[in-house]
């Protein structure tokens, strides 16, 4: 993947590499004093069910220490990932400007070490990349790349471009309200149906950071090269809900799916990156 037309405007960044939180991960505020834990292997965890917001969590508001050796950690990534980050407010701009008459609102990102306190709770690095309803951010701690490549196998520029790509899909989705039919649903259908329409939810994502490569490249912005879509389709079949599974325990169970088959994620992207129709994301329904 190439860039034609790099952005490095900094305008909806917050670096946040090297900052450790004097509060960890145990939460006050909220409803009963809400405790969230999230515990997820990859950029699936949108957090979106998370929608109360723990009073006392909000960026900065408490003890921050800061480790000098890793605020310029994984300097190269940060770059990358801001880029590709601009580049999917400039095309679901034009998108929502073009298709859809109205405004697009961006979002924030940041990029953090270890662990982070946003307003949907704490989170390590071990969830993965995230996005945020309650404060309409993106959370990407840059380690996630090297784990990407060594453990996922899928060390190229566009499946780390998927990753950012997906979670903006996320906030495409709270934008449009689509979020919410899900979040609707939590406590009134059974677990199994709510994973259904957690699974649609999830491939209606990758489908969308298919149609943000699609237009990057109409925009010329980023020129996609030989090998980029096998790349992200890599990553794409390493993090199904069947892979994972069979890698952790062997087998998998298909009602406690939440994002799709490494199949179904595929054919998601691929749909989206080869077509670039924003109509084609109403086929993913819950």
């Amino acid at each position: 993947m190439k860039w034609l037309r790099p952005n490095d405007s900094s305008a909806n960044y917050q670096d946040r590499r090297g900052r450790i939180s004097g509060r960890g991960l145990a939460l006050g505020g909220g409803i009963g004093g809400i405790v969230i834990v999230l515990a997820s292997l990859f950029f699936g965890v949108d957090l979106t069910g998370l929608m109360q917001v723990a009073d006392n969590v909000l960026p900065g508001s408490q003890t921050e220490q800061v480790d000098p050796s890793r605020v310029n950690e994984n300097e190269e990534f940060k770059v990358f990932t801001l880029r590709v980050f601009n580049s999917c407010n400039d095309v679901w701009t034009d998108l929502f400007n073009s298709e859809l008459q109205r405004s697009y609102a961006a979002p924030t990102l940041v990029t953090f070490t270890d662990q982070v306190q946003s307003r949907c709770g704490g989170a390590t690095s071990e969830v993965g990349p995230f996005y945020c309803p309650a404060d309409q951010t993106v959370y990407i701690d840059l380690d996630f790349f090297n784990l990407l490549a060594s453990r996922f196998k899928a060390p190229g520029d566009l499946a780390m471009a998927y990753v950012t790509a997906h979670e903006v899909g996320h906030h495409v989705q709270n934008l449009l309200g689509i979020s919410d039919k899900l979040h609707q649903q939590q406590g009134r259908v059974s677990q199994e149906a709510y994973n259904r329409a957690s699974v649609q939810l999830e491939l209606q994502a990758d489908y969308l950071a298919g149609v943000w490569a699609y237009h990057a490249q109409r925009l010329g912005i980023i020129l996609i090269e030989p090998g980029d879509l096998e790349d992200a389709l890599t990553a794409a079949n390493a993090i199904g809900d069947d892979t994972l599974q069979k890698e952790a325990q062997g087998y998998a169970v298909p009602d406690s799916f939440t994002h799709g088959t490494s199949a179904q994620r595929m054919q998601a992207f691929r749909s989206g990156f080869e077509t670039g129709n924003l109509d084609g994301a109403s086929r993913y329904r819950f």
